[in-house]
């Protein structure tokens, strides 16, 4: 039996995809998706794509890394015209954001500010096995983003002029974090 899979990116691509009804439904997903018939019926229909890379960023503690230059140039090798890119840490103590590239007080203030409304105070928490900066550090992350979608236009991120992709670490030690980038979209 088959059933139609429809994507929508400027025009429709459809797909036919062989769906087993013999195995039982949560088994058919998994199945789906672990042999990876979706990615191969969206490269066969030469209109999607979808590809991931992962980047590791070194921080010196906490404070907002600029990532947008490291995005950029692997988005620059993918050929990938028009799509959706997901921007993804992979931790419980850091974060994204998109916020102003063009003035360092802009970051200054956003990290002035995280510290006013979060403070590194074990007295106001109950986990601090791990140091004083590390529950506080849970929270910022947990106020903030672990990812961000960024639309694709000619072959770029379709950011605003004065937008830039920043990781936000909340530890007050250097990390090496990982960023991981998945992209879909049109050729």
């Amino acid at each position: 039996m088959f059933k139609s899979i429809q994507f929508f990116s400027g025009t429709i691509a459809w797909v036919l995809v062989e769906l087993r009804f013999a195995a039982p439904p949560a088994r058919r997903h998994s199945d789906f998706h672990r042999k990876g018939l979706l990615r191969q019926a969206l490269n066969d229909t030469g209109r999607m794509t979808m590809t991931s890379h992962r980047l590791q960023i070194s921080t010196r503690g906490k404070g907002l890394y600029e990532i947008t230059h490291q995005i950029a140039a692997w988005l620059a090798g993918v050929k990938v015209r028009s799509g959706l890119l997901t921007v993804f840490v992979q931790h419980t103590s850091a974060s994204l954001t998109i916020q102003e590239n063009a003035d360092p007080d802009v970051v200054h203030d956003l990290n002035t500010f995280f510290n006013r409304l979060v403070p590194e105070d074990n007295r106001l928490y109950r986990h601090t096995c791990e140091g004083p900066d590390d529950m506080p550090a849970h929270i910022r992350a947990a106020l903030t983003l672990t990812q961000i979608s960024i639309p694709v236009e000619d072959s770029a991120m379709a950011l605003g002029t004065w937008q830039g992709v920043y990781l936000f670490e909340h530890r007050a030690i250097p990390h090496r974090r990982n960023v991981l980038l998945h992209l879909i979209g049109e050729p």
